[in-house]
This record gives structure tokens, sequence and C-alpha cells, in this order.
């Protein structure tokens, strides 16, 4: 690996050739990142308080609830990515959700971590703006 690949803004993906729970881990990264971003951005607060918060956006049933209405905003390809996560085989048993409720935050997570490595950061912007909207 040399200097240019810290980034992985450098790395040459190709988004359809992952799996979608390769996607999914991704994008959980992306979108926790977001909202710790965004939640340090409202207030300078206590650490304690800011990871409460960030458990209310960052956990399953937000996750699946945010999928759920987001579906009529989303593209053809983005709406194929999300049932590609959301239909994905996982051996992990949720502890504290439903397992559709799992099987759609999975969905959720392969959205964005696609829109992250396909370079789409505008349109991963716009569906965590709209997230926040929701919430």
């Amino acid at each position: 690996m040399n200097n240019t690949d810290n980034n992985t803004a450098n790395y040459n993906f190709e988004p359809k050739n992952y799996s979608p729970l390769t996607l999914a881990f991704i994008g959980d990264g992306v979108y926790d990142l977001m909202v710790r971003t965004y939640l340090a951005s409202c207030a300078n607060r206590p650490v304690g308080e800011l990871n409460k918060m960030k458990v209310s956006l960052v956990n399953c049933k937000a996750q699946a609830d945010f999928a759920q209405k987001l579906m009529p905003l989303l593209t053809e390809s983005e709406l194929a990515v999300y049932k590609r996560g959301r239909n994905a085989h996982t051996a992990n048993t949720p502890k504290n959700s439903s397992s559709a409720d799992y099987h759609s935050a999975t969905g959720f997570e392969a959205l964005f971590g696609y829109l992250y490595i396909s370079k789409e950061y505008e349109r991963l912007s716009e569906i965590f703006n709209t997230i926040l909207e929701l919430k």
C-alpha cells in the first residue's frame, strides 16, 4: 500500500462486485460517522449525552423505520441495493429487535455503503438530510 492509498477516495472500488453484507459493513461506519458529525455540530455536549443521542438514530429499529420512509424516494438502482442488503442471509440473530427490522437495517446500511464507495457523496448527504427531517 503506498501513501496515496490511505484515502478511500483513491481506492478503485467496483461497488457491484461487493456482497451486500460487505456494503452494509461499510455503510454502518459511514452512517455512524455522519450521525456523530451531525450531533457534534449541533452543540458541544458531554460525550455521554452525545452517545445517548446517537443511539436513538443508530439502532436497528430506527434504521428500519428510516428505510421504510425513504423507499419512495430511492432510485431504481438504490432500491435494488437496499433489497440486496435486506435479503442477504446473515449469521447473526438480532438481540433487541425483530428479524424483519434487522434485515431492513442491513439493507439501509448496504445502501449507505454502496453510495459511499460509488463516491455519490451528494446523494448520500441528500438521503442523510432527509433522515434528519424525518426523525
